[in-house]
């Protein structure tokens, strides 16, 4: 007979959650982002060009390529991708109680957060008759993806959608992988969810197609309905998504690289090791490529936290997902001098979730620069923010939190800066604009301020 512990030792046989350790060590910047755990470099350079060729495929040859994707990846027969409107509504009808209810919460929450987000516009006033002015205004048309994979992502649509709406964008476009299960659909729950929020252009493509054919369009034909181009692409998907967002973005505007999920935990001696381990575990349940990692200055809670995601990866749903994910190269716990040290990795890291589990966590949260999202305390897990908490869980991964932002409303807007000047607001700066135009070797545009007083 298989006893619990017979389980919870099996488990412990398979999880290899590395352990990096950099007391008593002084790294740069440069060292810390070489050393903290990552995903292997082939692995990315062999996803750009797997997407290179579905680039190609796609662009060269629309909606039958689309078809043929489908085929491989998803086991899908598909003539065209779009989503008939009775089967979005089918899906709201059919929705469960309990989850229309969470989902509505989640909307709710998310809208309050949203509008709060959008900047004013500004008008200055230089000088008599000399007004600068920056506008925001919101881009004609967007493409939203959702994955649909490994897990229904329903509340991504919600995290995509409401900051497009909050920010005015007019023309919404939203994608999902076809399931098998579900005639070649999308599955239910996300199709229930865009019906909810009033989006009713869904596609059924998923992966690096679905970003490729929003970015460029796909012409339609007589019998063919055309995808037109988006002027932005949002959402977060797998490692193939977000290469193909990297890709594309110069021919739109994208929201991050938010590819395979990441989170980080930066803990003393005070925290919970089940609670550590259990937030590990529900990111490591996305994808066996997700990243988990600790970040501790106490020995002792590195150890509990081993022993205790080796319980509970024993017991949980997608065990042998979870346990991939954990022992991967993108896994394992950091051991650091002290929260000094701790801070300094996790700026390194620029982790897509970072949860701070110290003494006066808010103090050091304070004190992160570098994070999608920043989860202050015992109370305020990952999962919060991926459901109810009001915020966006799509959100910078690998890194690129050091540079670039979560979904928000401004993804969705333009700065447009306006110039509005009078004759004599003009001939005040006139002098200095020929001087200028002089010192760079560019005389005409002198004698373009020159000629207007002549």
């Amino acid at each position: 007979m298989t006893t619990s512990s017979d389980t919870s030792a099996r488990a412990a046989a398979s999880l290899d959650f590395r352990s990096i350790d950099f007391r008593g060590r002084h790294l740069s910047l440069a060292e810390l982002r070489a050393a903290v755990p990552r995903a292997r470099h082939q692995t990315m350079a062999d996803a750009e060009q797997k997407v290179q060729d579905i680039i190609s495929a796609v662009r060269g040859r629309g909606f039958a390529a689309l078809a043929e994707l489908a085929r491989t990846f998803d086991g899908v027969e598909q003539s065209h991708p779009r989503v008939p409107a009775e089967a979005l509504t089918q899906a709201l009808a059919g929705l469960d109680p309990d989850v229309r209810a969470a989902l509505e919460e989640s909307i709710s929450r998310a809208r309050q957060f949203a509008e709060q987000q959008r900047p004013a516009n500004v008008d200055v006033a230089l000088a008599d008759g000399a007004v600068v002015s920056q506008n925001w205004i919101p881009v004609g048309r967007v493409g939203l993806y959702v994955p649909g994979g490994l897990a229904p992502l329903a509340s991504s649509v919600i995290m995509n959608v409401v900051p497009a709406v909050a920010a005015g964008v007019e023309s919404i476009a939203l994608a999902s992988p076809p399931q098998k299960d579900f005639d070649g659909l999308p599955h239910p729950t996300i199709l229930a969810a865009a019906k909810l929020l009033g989006i009713d252009e869904v596609y059924a493509i998923g992966g690096a197609q679905a970003i490729v054919s929003f970015a460029y369009g796909i012409p339609g034909s007589a019998d063919e309905l055309p995808i037109e181009p988006v002027d932005v692409v949002t959402g977060p998907g797998n490692i193939f998504v977000a290469t193909a967002k990297r890709l594309v973005k110069g021919v739109v505007g994208i929201d991050s690289e938010a590819g395979t999920t990441e989170i980080a935990i930066l803990a003393d001696s005070t925290a919970q090791a089940p609670l550590v381990a259990a937030d590990l575990i529900s990111q490591a349940e996305h994808d066996p490529k997700a990243a988990s990692v600790l970040v501790t200055d106490s020995a002792d809670l590195a150890d509990a936290v081993v022993r205790e995601l080796a319980r509970q990866a024993a017991v949980t749903k997608h065990s042998a997902r979870v346990l991939e994910a954990l022992s991967g190269p993108q896994s394992g716990v950091v051991l650091v001098d002290d929260l000094e040290q701790g801070i300094a990795v996790c700026n390194a890291y620029a982790a897509e979730h970072l949860e701070i589990m110290t003494a006066d966590a808010a103090a050091v949260a304070s004190r992160i620069r570098n994070a999608g999202a920043i989860f202050v305390g015992d109370y305020s897990p990952v999962s919060l923010g991926d459901y109810c908490a009001g915020s966006n869980h799509v959100l910078p991964t690998s890194g690129t939190a050091a540079f670039s932002s979560g979904l928000n409303v401004t993804t969705f807007l333009r700065a447009v800066q306006v110039i509005n000047y009078n004759r004599s607001a003009l001939e005040q700066v006139s002098g200095h604009i020929v001087s200028l135009s002089g010192a760079e070797d560019l005389p005409g545009h002198g004698d373009a301020v020159r000629i207007r007083f002549a």
